[in-house]
């Protein structure tokens, strides 16, 4: 946790809370995160990374949890992290931002329909979004077959529980990625438009799963514009670089 420069126990402060989600794939590391953390440190954002039970943080036991089950001890464990900050004097109560790219959009797109009593905005970059469209090496050695585990599946897909969805979700897409196919977020925006529910999507041409270089620019400019527009509540530094 990244506590804002000169925190004050009085003040109310919005949540950036950045995950992967993946199993036996931790985000928490003792290591030095750079400096743009500082950045928003010093705009008043909380920054919180945290790991579920699944993590690998806490042995095959814990990942053993994910077997047949993708999906479900994550939000929860998540869900239990936004809550607890969320009961803090000093954190906003509607200004708790969620992101991740790959499980880690998958699991923020979850988190803004599954869980979205808990979340208010999300950010996720190339989502899994239901776990029949991703790969049968990576998706049946958790999950076996949608033959043999129908139930696991439906209860592990964004697209079951976008009738629960609101606040504001950000999407992003390579048209190329051949890693998390872009089927994967047009079914969620099929979904959401049917709905007519408001988010944000940008499909980065040419890009896989990883945005190629030259889009990175905007990309970073476009996460800073939707910080400053929905937790801040402020227009983007005309020196902002």
């Amino acid at each position: 946790m990244t506590y804002p420069t000169d925190f004050d126990e009085s003040k109310e402060y919005p949540v950036i809370f950045s995950i992967y989600g993946g199993p036996d794939a931790g985000t928490v590391k003792d290591t030095w995160k750079g400096t743009r953390s500082q950045y928003w440190a010093n705009e008043g954002v909380i920054q919180v990374s945290a790991d579920h039970r699944a993590s690998g943080q806490f042995g095959k036991q814990g990942v053993a949890l994910m077997h047949r089950n993708l999906g479900h001890w994550e939000i929860i464990d998540y869900s239990t992290v936004a809550k607890w900050f969320k009961a803090k004097p000093w954190v906003a109560k509607n200004k708790f931002l969620i992101t991740g790219h790959s499980y880690g959009g998958y699991m923020t797109c979850l988190a803004m329909t599954k869980a979205a009593d808990v979340f208010d905005f999300g950010i996720a970059g190339a989502p899994v979004t239901s776990w029949e469209l991703y790969d049968t090496h990576y998706t049946e050695r958790w999950m076996d077959t949608p033959q043999d585990n129908a139930e696991g599946y439906k209860n592990g897909s964004v697209l079951t529980y976008t009738d629960n969805y609101k606040g504001v979700l950000r999407i992003m897409h390579g048209d190329m990625d051949d890693n998390v196919h872009l089927q994967n977020t047009m079914q969620l925006v099929d979904a959401l438009t049917d709905r007519s529910v408001p988010f944000e999507l940008m499909i980065y041409p040419g890009s896989r799963h990883g945005f190629e270089r030259s889009k990175n620019a905007y990309d970073f400019k476009e996460r800073v514009r939707f910080y400053y527009q929905y937790l801040l509540e402020k227009p983007v530094p005309k020196d902002f670089k």
